[in-house]
């Protein structure tokens, strides 16, 4: 059965591939459903071209998607650690945010060793992570119990500071491609915050950038116009916003449960989506590359 999986999925990415003159914005699949638990989550791709992504066919694994468009196992997480989100420094190292083990993880660039980068107990669940140009990290740490959350920064030696405490459901953050400024949503109160922020990392003059009348929002990322992309958790779209908070387009997906995204593609133009409902990967062609490219 997994190999009729496989092979569904490596036929179903070529076709993508071999389509990406296709009409902008129009989602295809890259994989096959299920092929990924439903827990699949933190899209990225490394410095080798390829398409990381955590909880490959159930929990606790790091799963990956080659050029060729074929999933398989990259590594399994230590018992106890579950991945969530996934970025990677200008080294090409992979961080990754550990919820069940309240650690950021580093796995170096060649090697798959799984090593913890930093430890907080005081996280509640470390969920999303975004970067800097000189690998500040930033980390959301939602109480999903009590609907409040934490933001995070965790330095290059992997020191671990709080920056607000007492927030939303913090979910979703990204960095805009000038470094200037930091975007963390709430996904329960469905607002999204933008701060000022400088090159120590330090964030200031909070400001209401956006906030959605419905559904929740997960994963964000921003292209290199400093557009931000948003998941629309349970209504199944992108939204993009400029940098003034104008919505500028929303992407319906064909899954209903949109949990991340990440740019990529040999041009940085290919939008991946990951489905929880379906288990798999959607993408769609974008007109502008993305800032993590």
């Amino acid at each position: 059965m997994q190999k009729i999986l496989l092979l569904a999925a490596l036929l179903t990415a070529s076709t993508v591939m071999a389509q990406k003159g296709d009409s902008l914005y129009h989602p295809k699949d890259l994989t096959a459903e299920m092929v990924f638990s439903k827990s699949i989550e933190g899209p990225a791709q490394g410095p080798d071209g390829i398409l990381y992504l955590v909880n490959f066919e159930r929990k606790g694994t790091i799963g990956q998607i080659d050029k060729q468009g074929t999933p398989s196992l990259f590594v399994n997480l230590p018992e106890g650690s579950t991945g969530n989100g996934i970025r990677f420094n200008r080294k090409g190292d992979m961080l990754i945010a550990d919820y069940t083990g309240h650690n950021i993880l580093v796995i170096q660039k060649g090697s798959k060793e799984v090593k913890v980068f930093a430890h907080e107990p005081k996280m509640n669940q470390p969920n999303d992570v975004a970067i800097t140009t000189s690998g500040i990290l930033f980390a959301s740490d939602p109480n999903w119990k009590d609907n409040t959350g934490n933001l995070w920064r965790i330095s290059p030696k992997g020191e671990v500071t709080l920056l607000e405490a007492n927030m939303g459901t913090t979910n979703g953050v990204e960095v805009s491609p000038n470094n200037r400024h930091l975007y963390v949503n709430e996904s329960i109160q469905r607002r999204i915050w933008r701060y000022d922020l400088d090159k120590q990392g330090n964030i200031s003059n909070k400001t209401l950038f956006y906030t959605f009348a419905d559904f929740g929002m997960d994963g964000m990322r921003c292209d290199k116009k400093g557009n931000l992309y948003v998941t629309r958790h349970g209504k199944g779209t992108v939204v993009i916003l400029s940098p003034k908070g104008e919505l500028l387009r929303e992407v319906t997906m064909k899954g209903k449960l949109p949990s991340n995204i990440a740019f990529g593609g040999k041009d940085g133009k290919i939008c991946y989506i990951t489905l929880q409902d379906r288990g798999c990967v959607e993408v769609f062609r974008n007109e502008v590359a993305g800032r993590e490219y």
